[in-house]
């Protein structure tokens, strides 16, 4: 091999990654390589800056629908998947909760805003905690928004039990910036109650996120 060759396979991203850090690199050229994209008769660095700019930049991307990404040439449901998957755990890395104490409506929604005001579909997340309210994990459970879908009572206990927690609380976003609970926040905050109760787990609130603004159920 001349030294030309070995110069311009070492140009490659993911060589040049390897050799000088994720650094080194272009958003274009990390969101291809993340997402794997092959675009037959198309660079793929250019397929990742088309992507980045159709969705508005990398916040965007990040927040962008499964079906978005793959509307594009080159990305498919596994390149998706690998882009929300990187992107997601950049955001756990962010937003770490451990051992957060929850002990007010005010904590958890300082808590999750920053996980929550960033999506454009309503999410329910659960924040299991120990005996002493400390936030063990942050937990998805739904997608949608109660009003279109009835909350997972069971995946919500669940995910406490499957942490080892002793108390837990609910939160969700309303994307349109209106905090105030609808009749089906408040049903579905009661029926938690309820299940908690019944297994002997502490229901500490359930808190509702929209922009800067947050509302409690209980």
């Amino acid at each position: 091999m001349s030294i030309r060759s070995r110069t311009l396979a070492g140009d490659q991203p993911r060589e040049r990654l390897l050799r000088l850090g994720p650094g080194a690199l272009s958003d274009a050229e990390l969101v291809a390589l993340v997402a794997g994209i092959e675009a037959e008769g198309r660079d793929d660095v250019a397929v990742g800056s088309e992507l980045i700019l159709e969705c508005g930049g990398l916040r965007g991307l990040a927040a962008a629908f499964p079906e978005e990404l793959t509307r594009s040439s080159g990305i498919g449901p596994a390149g998706a998947a690998r882009l929300l998957a990187a992107f997601e755990l950049a955001a756990r890395a962010t937003d770490a909760p451990t051992h957060r104490v929850v002990d007010s409506a005010a904590a958890i929604a300082e808590l999750v805003s920053p996980v929550l005001t960033r999506e454009r579909r309503e999410k329910v997340v659960v924040l299991v905690a120990d005996a002493a309210n400390r936030v063990l994990r942050v937990v998805p459970v739904a997608i949608g928004g109660l009003d279109s879908s009835p909350l997972p009572v069971r995946e919500v206990l669940q995910a406490v039990l499957r942490y080892d927690g002793r108390a837990f609380a609910l939160a969700h976003n309303h994307p349109s910036g209106d905090p105030t609970p609808s009749v089906y926040d408040r049903a579905a905050t009661e029926a938690v109650g309820r299940a908690a109760d019944a297994t002997g787990l502490r229901f500490l609130d359930h808190v509702i996120v929209a922009g800067t603004s947050w509302r409690s159920v209980r």
